[in-house]
């Protein structure tokens, strides 16, 4: 893509801060990899998010909507295009329910990030949204790949979502027609680009104590199991059905293998971690690896959960 082209087109929101050019994705993944991108655009709201994409669209120039960065590898080369970060500034929580009534909508702008809505849905005493309380990413990020963890997933609790359509139309996605499953949506099918979510949660009737009780305890298991210490990406690999990942990793005695600065984590093996200094390449090559030998060990082909921004072929065989 032209940066020519990028600086004249969005010169009002580089001017302002709103946009970078040459932005280092390192430092927008929790990988904390990644080469330069040619722009980030950070909305700071829905009309300027609308904006980004609008010109975009007229410039015919790829991109990349991206939250936290925590569930994305960005090649070492960086990437052609334009990068909307939906995270930070536009990123509203509003509650909305009479006092002594059972349940209670949030209203929630995709860049709030899922700690965030945990934090307010505790201090309003309000259950069903503990489960995403640790999980690293916004709001837009757990609707689209329908975020889960300790039994709860974002199905459970959303009632609507809404999106900027491809063609930069508003859309309103009811809960029923958003074809959530494991690690899917069909927002993300349909290049529906999340703007806000409403979601409805139960009042706890011993109050904001027992929710966060429940949160402190989800914390200490997670910290427990998961190498919370190290950069990484989160699950590296979706659950195959009738499998866990991280025990077909093990299985295949690969706990803790290395490539370069990438590692398979100690301490869990479902995680790749940057165990100091790892490149992209060197995770592409070590989830390829971790690939080829599983499969060789049990007939399992692990589909990555990572997502791999920047990449002809990230692993050689034709798929992800």
């Amino acid at each position: 893509m032209d940066r020519t082209l990028l600086e004249t087109a969005f010169a009002d929101m580089i001017g302002d801060g709103a946009a970078r050019l040459g932005e280092p994705m390192a430092a927008h993944t929790t990988f904390r990899i990644g080469g330069p991108a040619d722009m980030l655009v950070e909305p700071r709201s829905e009309g300027e998010l609308r904006l980004a994409y609008a010109r975009c669209r007229d410039l015919g120039a790829p991109v990349f909507t991206l939250g936290l960065g925590s569930n994305v590898l960005v090649a070492d080369r960086g990437l052609r295009g334009v990068v909307v970060k939906v995270a930070g500034a536009f990123s509203a929580i509003r509650i909305d329910g009479e006092d002594g009534a059972d349940d209670a909508l949030l209203s929630v702008e995709a860049g709030a990030s899922n700690a965030q809505v945990a934090e307010a849905a505790c201090a309003a005493g309000l259950a069903g949204y503990e489960f995403a309380s640790g999980i690293p990413g916004t709001v837009g990020g757990a609707a689209v790949m329908n975020a889960g963890a300790y039994g709860g997933e974002f199905a459970d609790v959303a009632t609507s979502v809404r999106c900027l359509a491809p063609d930069g139309s508003l859309v309103e996605v009811p809960a029923e027609d958003a074809g959530w499953g494991y690690r899917r949506s069909m927002m993300g099918d349909a290049g529906l680009v999340v703007l806000g979510a409403a979601l409805r949660l139960a009042r706890d009737p011993e109050g904001p104590r027992a929710v966060r009780a429940r949160m402190d305890d989800l914390a200490r298991r997670r910290a427990e199991k998961q190498p919370l210490e190290l950069p990484s990406a989160g699950s590296t690999f979706k659950r195959p059905e009738g499998h866990f990942a991280g025990k077909l990793v093990q299985d295949a005695g690969l706990r803790g293998f290395r490539i370069g600065g990438a590692q398979v984590s100690e301490k869990h093996t479902g995680f790749v971690v940057n165990a100091g200094g790892a490149t992209a390449d060197d995770v592409r090559r070590l989830i390829a690896e971790v690939r080829r030998r599983v499969r060789e060990a049990s007939g399992v082909t692990l589909e990555p959960e990572v997502r791999m921004w920047g990449f002809e072929e990230p692993f050689g065989d034709g798929a992800l």
